[in-house]
This record gives C-alpha cells, sequence and structure tokens, in this order.
C-alpha cells in the first residue's frame, strides 16, 4: 500500500514496563494524518485514524476496485490532481513535539451503551501499567468490557490499582466491568492474539480492594440478591459498588424495576448514582417506604374528615 517505511523514530532507550516506542515523523515526501470518522484532524493528544500520502502511496490494489476504493481515497490535503491517501486502519495519537504514538486498530471500535469506543485506546493505557505484560479488551454479554491481562514478570496486578490507574485516563464509559489474569493471552496459529478463545469472566465477586461485608436486615439481603441476579455474579456485599461490580446505566434501570415489584417503592435512576452500594440503596428505599406509608395514612385521614 505504501513504501517499506514511511515515519522514523531512532530508539535510544529502551522503553520501561508498559511503555512504548513512537513511529516517529514522516519521512521525506511523505504525508501523516490522523483523521476522526468525519475526516477532520484530531488535536494533539486525541487517538484517530492513521492516513499515509504523498509518494510513496500505491496505485490500489490489483483487479480489486472495491477494496481500493474503500482504502485509497482522495486526498483533500494535497494540490496535486489524482492523489490519493492510504488509509492504514490504524489508530495512533500526535504527541506535542510533532511524534506520533500508535494506539491500536479501528477493526476494533465498538458501540458501547450509546458511546463510540476504541478498544485500543482502552488496551493502550492499561499496556502503561507497570504491573501489566500484555492485554486485550473485548466487549463481551450485556455490552460489558472485559480487559484480561499478563501480569509482568515480579509484578502483582491488583484490579483495584488497574481500574484505579485507567480512571486516571479514561471516561467512566470505557473502564472494562471485568478485570481476567491469564497465565497468557490465546493466540492464533500466526501469533495474533485469539479473541474468540479468551474465557468467560468468572461469576465471583470481583476484586475491588475491599473486605466482603455481609448484607445486614431483610431489606439489604433481597436488595443484594438483586443485583447480584442483575449482574450475573455469586454474591454482593453491602459496601460494594454497584458500577465497580461491573453494573452500568442499562442494568441500573433493571434493578430499580425489580426493586418496585419487591418493595413497592419507586425509585429515580439518579439515585443508583447517588448511593452505588447495597446499604446505601437499601437506606434509601427504607427512607422511600416511609414516605410513602406517611402519605398512605395522610389520604386515609383526609377521607375520614370528608
Amino acid at each position: 500500500e505504501t513504501t517499506i517505511w514511511s515515519t522514523v523514530e531512532p530508539v535510544k532507550v529502551p522503553a520501561g514496563p508498559g511503555g512504548s516506542v513512537p513511529i516517529g515523523k514522516p519521512i521525506d515526501n511523505t504525508g501523516l494524518y490522523l483523521l476522526d470518522r468525519h475526516f477532520n484532524p484530531v488535536p494533539v493528544g486525541v487517538a484517530g485514524e492513521l492516513y499515509l500520502g504523498g509518494a510513496g502511496v500505491a496505485r490500489g490494489y490489483l483487479k480489486r476496485p472495491e477494496l481500493t476504493a474503500e482504502r485509497f481515497v482522495p486526498d483533500p490535503f494535497s494540490q496535486v490532481l489524482g492523489s490519493r491517501l492510504y488509509r492504514t486502519g490504524d489508530l495512533a495519537r500526535h504527541l506535542r513535539d510533532g511524534r506520533t504514538v500508535y494506539v491500536g486498530r479501528t477493526d476494533f471500535q465498538v458501540k458501547v451503551r450509546g458511546y463510540r469506543i476504541e478498544l485500543g485506546e482502552i488496551e493502550a493505557a492499561l499496556a502503561r501499567h507497570p504491573a501489566v505484560a500484555q492485554c486485550v479488551v473485548v466487549v463481551r454479554e450485556e455490552a460489558q468490557l472485559a480487559a484480561y491481562y499478563v501480569a509482568a514478570e515480579g509484578q502483582a496486578a491488583s484490579v483495584g490499582n488497574l481500574r484505579a490507574a485507567l480512571r486516571e485516563e479514561l471516561p467512566d464509559y470505557m473502564i472494562p466491568s471485568h478485570f481476567v489474569a491469564l497465565p497468557a493471552l490465546p493466540l492464533t496459529p500466526n501469533g495474533k492474539v485469539d479473541r474468540k478463545a479468551l474465557p468467560a469472566p468468572g461469576g465471583g465477586r470481583p476484586e475491588l480492594g475491599r473486605e466482603y461485608v455481609a448484607p445486614e436486615g431483610e431489606v439489604q439481603a433481597k436488595l443484594a440478591a438483586i443485583w447480584a441476579e442483575v449482574l450475573r455474579v455469586e454474591r454482593v456485599g453491602a459496601t460494594d459498588n454497584f458500577f465497580e461490580l461491573g453494573g452500568h446505566s442499562l442494568m441500573a434501570t433493571q434493578v430499580l424495576s425489580r426493586v418496585q415489584e419487591a418493595f413497592g417503592v419507586e425509585l429515580p435512576l439518579r439515585s443508583m448514582f447517588n448511593t452505588p452500594t447495597v446499604a446505601g440503596l437499601a437506606e434509601t428505599i427504607v427512607q422511600k417506604g416511609l414516605e410513602r406509608a406517611d402519605e398512605e395514612m395522610l389520604l386515609r385521614l383526609l377521607a375520614e374528615l370528608e
């Protein structure tokens, strides 16, 4: 599609654990562009699809006009008539010094709960953690992101630490619901990660960085059972955070629907965000029940006065 190489970067110092080597700057007579899905250049630090232009770009694929039209697109940045850009399918981001860092592939762009997500961007952020040697992120059932990782030699990768590190770089909707440690990532015969061979996340309680606290009382016990059913985990503690257990807004609406059936109280969606633990939401349910009881008592009194 292009010349053998299109960018250059002198490697002076080996990258440390989780580090990366930039792919550098384009060689002479070569243009490198990072564009969004509307074909607009992305700002520094934002991931975009990598396009290559200039003298090294090929004419296309032999006897494959449809694939040629898909991958070799008109070059809006060139003054030469008929110039083309090669659409690499790679994701990258510009550094402030003009160099470029590879992020991942657009083949793994997904839409989860209304958000367009580049799985490669999550993988790149996770790979920067010193305790992670290799990693891959996929979408599992119930629109949940699952991260699979191999711990770096001599390093202990706590799920709580991994989640906290990702929160410093990524928005909440890009934080995986599950983190699965593996001795090695499964590979295809040609050496690529075999995503189809990745095991399903276990149904046990995820590592949250806190001890399990058993629910107290009937309300907490019923609520914990509802969460466990919706989240598909074996058990839920009184102080466990719904969203750290892998929950999201769609699951939250399922929980509130079941809460209404079980307790006869209707709660707004924001209550799940305001009190995301079993103990906190149980208290909200009890308070709402008391308010409803008081309201029914008042209505009975007014009816008697009439």
